[in-house]
């Protein structure tokens, strides 16, 4: 596919595909309800990840058995690939070979330079040659190795620790569904490249969008109030008025908003995809606590309830300028297909435990296609005014909280969701997380701000390769 499709028409073709599909009322108008598979995100621009899958067997290799039948192998893999296909429709083996000697790799070298990651299975002894011909092109690397492909896993620990390996990660197991996860890394590296964020301030953060562009590729761009204000506009009163009946409908109440302030920030919702349709642009985040505080110059409805759409979708919806979250949702999205929820944290050291609060709360943090989670239609907490969703979150759910500070450091942990507070404290949607370690050391060892990002699941795996892959320094802050 053409790297310049709009994002638009790369919905539309997978629509049409089967990939993703149209549901719920009120949106099918705008073509805006979109249900991805549980991996695959509609927030990329239409091209696909591109990884280079290599089968490594050697013909003079006695183990783990004589005269290995390689196109029996690869049959059988490709039958596993085939049992992946949902999770593995965003991917192109833009390489796809068996491969015998080093010398077979080297007239790639140059393929594999546009390559966003590097898959190599492991079929039988001897093959080290072969695959530090691989590592030394410097691209991200899994090998996968099932049981009784070779004796080489003795050395692969040492690899690692040496400069050739520094961007190889294995996986030893008979668990073939493991294949779509080592490559989960690729396509967050995949989409943060294709990324575009757009940045709703007059804060200047041009240092911040140089050292991303040059890192990861991700393009942030400024956008003025008077853009959003021309989409805002532009969406039609009926459109809104259906989007304003499901929100409200879908509610377990409304509490304070009326149906008035609803259709102001159903309207200004519907503008937000528009616009990143318009811009081509994938994530957007608005500086609604800083430039845009004031209410002359204020949007015409707090940003909150459109973020939340944005996130259920597959795209981004990010509070406060945040760049830094902004990034880590595009990783979260990549690795997992889900959203992550932004959070200002308060401490509970008698059970252990964090309490994540933010008034935006998204309804579908199991991803696009997935039922959404409950929730009342709020207020903003501190302004008591505006549209924010309440959503109360699944109680025993893994998460996974980190943030991308800067380039190169990733503070994480995970904990287990315990409750969802209802109470009049703190802002609207809030979660009790049991930490997995010491909350105590976990507050201690805190920095950078108070944001992070958070997200179901316990993702450390993909996230440690991601962190490798892009050499960022992953700390466990509750240890």
């Amino acid at each position: 596919m053409d790297k310049q499709v709009s994002r638009r028409r790369f919905v539309q073709l997978t629509v049409a595909g089967g990939a993703l599909s149209l549901a719920g009322p009120g949106l099918a108008a705008l073509g805006a309800r979109r249900a991805g598979t549980r991996l695959i995100s509609p927030g990329c621009r239409g091209t696909k990840v591109k990884v280079a899958r290599f089968y490594m067997g050697t013909s003079h290799g006695l183990w783990p058995k004589p005269k290995l039948d390689f196109r029996n192998e690869i049959r059988f893999y490709e039958s596993q690939f085939a049992k992946l296909g949902n999770e593995l429709s965003d991917v192109d083996f833009v390489i796809d070979q068996l491969v015998s000697s080093p010398e077979q790799i080297r007239p790639l070298k140059s393929r594999l330079r546009d390559v966003d990651g590097i898959l190599a299975i492991h079929f039988n002894i001897g093959i080290r040659p072969i695959l530090n011909e691989i590592l030394s092109v410097g691209k991200p690397t899994v090998l996968f190795a099932a049981p009784y492909s070779g004796h080489g896993w003795t050395g692969f620990g040492a690899l690692q620790q040496q400069e050739l390996g520094a961007k190889l990660e294995c996986m030893l197991t008979s668990d073939y569904g493991q294949l779509a996860v080592a490559l989960r890394p690729f396509r967050a590296i995949h989409h943060l490249r294709e990324a575009t964020i757009l940045n709703a301030t007059t804060r200047s953060f041009d240092r911040y969008a140089n050292d991303v562009k040059e890192k990861f590729g991700t393009a942030i761009r400024q956008i003025a109030r008077e853009r959003v204000l021309e989409a805002y506009n532009a969406i039609g009163q009926s459109d809104a008025k259906a989007e304003t009946e499901r929100w409200i409908k879908e509610a377990k109440e409304l509490v304070e908003p009326s149906p008035a302030e609803v259709f102001k920030s159903c309207k200004l919702a519907l503008a937000f995809e528009n616009l990143l349709n318009e811009e081509n642009a994938t994530v957007l985040t608005i500086d609604c606590y800083g430039t845009m505080w004031d209410k002359t110059i204020m949007l015409p409805a707090y940003p909150c309830l459109g973020f939340t759409r944005l996130n259920n979708i597959g795209l981004g919806g990010i509070c406060e300028s945040d760049l830094q979250s902004a990034m880590t949702h595009i990783i979260f999205q990549g690795l997992t297909g889900r959203p992550g929820f932004i959070s200002d944290p308060t401490v509970d050291e008698s059970k252990n435990s964090i309490i994540l609060a933010h008034c935006l709360g998204t309804t579908k943090m199991d991803g696009p296609g997935k039922p959404a989670d409950p929730y009342k239609l709020r207020t903003v907490m501190e302004r008591q005014e505006g549209v924010v969703p309440q959503v109360f979150m699944q109680a025993g759910r893994k998460v996974t909280q980190a943030k991308l500070v800067g380039t190169d450091l990733l503070p994480y942990f995970t904990g287990e969701i315990i409750g969802a507070p209802d109470i009049d404290r703190g802002c609207r949607t809030k979660i009790t997380v049991r930490v997995d370690g010491d909350v105590e050391k976990l507050w201690k060892n805190w920095s950078s701000g108070l944001h992070r990002q958070t997200c179901y699941g316990d993702v450390t795996k993909e996230l440690r390769s991601f962190c490798k892959y892009k050499d960022i320094n992953m700390v466990n802050e509750a240890v």
